[in-house]
């Protein structure tokens, strides 16, 4: 192992020169090839005026020597979560210049610079990376290299021997702690070779251990549940000696599937930006989680997670926003989080965030976004309640395409993995007689209602209530009605249209009369239907009419009555 702040100075000596850093097919660039690429970055950084640099450099080589090379210059390197044009526009003021995989000197011209020798870095030299917040904006996480490097020889004492000298192979980014420290700096520091590429699929991954002998995979929950199931995954050969995996909790199954193949579970790493790592486990042992060497951790009075840790900028505890419960080995098992941040896909993703861009739209009045249950993948969905814009949009437009309108919207602050797939649209969101958002309450609104069908949007234009409904396959009503042929019974299409205008028209609540009945087409299971309800009050009707594909299925009049 060799000090991050180090990696410049030692002398590059027979034995110093051939030290891998990289693997780049066949090829192997080595620590003398890591000093040249530095060198010729440093030239190019000292020739601008800028101090803040945002790193938006894809290859990972390149990445590590750029991220040197500022170190080296006393320059300060910031890491945005991503390099969207709407994410980077917010960090505007946060860096100086922008570096990107085009703005750097082709590598030929690196050729042309001596190694760098003896080159000093400060060991507190800053590095800013953003994280999503609960306040609605990314937040920045300063850090000093001195911390990444305490963080990658815990790294080394605990999993070193394990490592050994094994090609680090990632399926994971570099521009978010984990990668930072799992595919670059802890290879760096160790002298061990990581992959230039990233790794995709199990196929990708053979022909990379094919090239390069004994690899570690370093991957989130997201692929590691996606890789038993495509071809290749049991038979990788030499195996693995080790799947790490951080980002959220892999499901049990998974763990098994990888126990079951390669003789154990993958690691799986617990930690946030703010402290690094703080615990692992692998599933097939326990799914309580032991602390990284080094790492102590403690219980608040309301069950928050407290750390000490050297990774941190500081001696004391550090409070977590995740709530646990220890067992009698002093490990702990995670209860959900204290706050409204989320990871999804591996990616953290502020809810209030979230919610705030939403709301910028000029077809959004208010939003709320809440974590959907069930299913094989975490997920979110946003409940909207739409401007007389939005109303319009929805009117004109259709769901589907008011709600790619507004992922759109989101997909320039954020990755595509965290933005909301399923959506539904109110006249307003459910608050409670306290003025309180509940979560179940937004969550409710992705499950059937108790009439049976599920709502997915409603708006409304003057006199003219407009709603789509999704009919669920598995509606008690289809039940023998009729045997090989269901369809929606016709008064259940009535009782709809009566519940759903006495909620907005209290008078309908007295129905006195169902005129004109007409059943023109029939429903079947799945359908989703556009219901469209015409208020006439002076005659005190309300006019329905559904609509199945653009075709009329079903219309009629619900007379209520006057005394009401």
């Amino acid at each position: 192992m060799i000090a991050l702040h180090d990696l410049l100075a030692v002398p590059l000596d027979a034995a110093g020169r051939n030290v891998p850093v990289c693997r780049d097919g066949a090829a192997v660039l080595d620590r003398a090839a890591f000093r040249a690429r530095v060198a010729a970055l440093m030239s190019l950084v000292q020739s601008l005026a800028a101090q803040r640099y945002a790193l938006c450099i894809d290859d990972p080589f390149d990445f590590a020597c750029a991220l040197f090379a500022l170190f080296a210059c006393g320059k300060e390197p910031v890491i945005p979560a991503n390099a969207t044009p709407g994410y980077l526009a917010d960090l505007a003021e946060a860096y100086d210049a922008i570096l990107t995989d085009a703005t750097l000197p082709p590598h030929t011209q690196a050729d042309a610079f001596a190694p760098a020798h003896n080159t000093r870095i400060d060991p507190q030299a800053p590095l800013t990376l953003y994280t999503s917040g609960s306040s609605g904006r990314p937040k920045p996480i300063r850090k000093t290299l001195a911390q990444f490097n305490a963080e990658v020889h815990t790294l080394e004492k605990q999993w070193g021997v394990l490592a050994g000298d094994a090609t680090m192979l990632a399926s994971v980014p570099h521009h978010h702690i984990y990668g930072l420290l799992f595919r670059v700096m802890w290879p760096l520091a160790a002298g061990r070779a990581f992959d230039r590429a990233i790794s995709i699929e199990p196929l990708h991954l053979q022909t990379q251990i094919a090239q390069g002998g004994a690899a570690v995979i370093v991957s989130t929950p997201a692929q590691l549940s996606r890789w038993p199931a495509l071809p290749g995954f049991a038979t990788l050969t030499p195996a693995p000696r080790a799947f790490f995996s951080s980002g959220g909790p892999l499901a049990l199954e998974a763990a098994q599937q990888y126990a079951a193949a390669y003789g154990a579970a993958p690691l799986e790493i617990y930690g946030s930006t703010e402290t690094g790592g703080i615990a692992w486990r692998r599933q097939d042992q326990t799914d309580a989680w032991q602390p990284v060497t080094g790492i102590a951790v403690c219980r608040d009075e309301d069950g928050a997670l407290n750390v000490r840790s050297p990774h941190l900028d500081h001696d004391g505890w550090h409070r977590t926003d995740d709530k646990i419960a220890f067992d009698a080995q002093g490990r702990f098992r995670l209860q959900g989080r204290l706050d409204r941040v989320l990871k999804l896909d591996g990616k953290r993703v502020s809810l209030p965030e979230l919610e705030a861009r939403l709301a910028l739209h000029p077809y959004v009045m208010q939003a709320a976004i809440a974590p959907l249950a069930g299913g094989a993948r975490e997920r979110v969905g946003a409940v909207v309640a739409l401007t007389e814009a939005g109303h319009e949009a929805l009117r004109d437009e259709g769901r589907v395409s008011l709600a790619q309108s507004l992922r759109r919207h989101l997909a320039d602050y954020f990755d595509a993995v965290v933005l909301p797939r399923h959506w539904r649209f109110r006249f307003a969101l459910p608050f409670d007689a306290r003025g309180k958002l509940p979560v179940a309450a937004v969550a409710a609104a992705f499950e059937p209602r108790p009439e049976g069908f599920e709502l997915l949007a409603e708006a409304r234009s003057g006199d003219m209530l407009h709603y789509e409904l999704r009919v669920p396959p598995t509606l008690v009503h289809f039940s023998g009605h009729f045997p090989g042929l269901p369809i929606l019974p016709g008064v259940v299409q009535v009782d709809w249209a009566m519940r759903l205008a006495a909620e907005q028209l209290p008078g309908v609540r007295g129905v006195n009369s169902i005129d004109r009945l007409k059943f023109m087409a029939p429903v079947s299971p799945g359908a989703v239907l556009k219901l469209t309800l015409a208020h006439d009050a002076a005659r005190r009707r309300v006019q329905f009419a559904y609509r199945l594909n653009d075709r009329e299925c079903a219309s009629g009049m619900i007379v209520y009555r006057e005394d009401t």
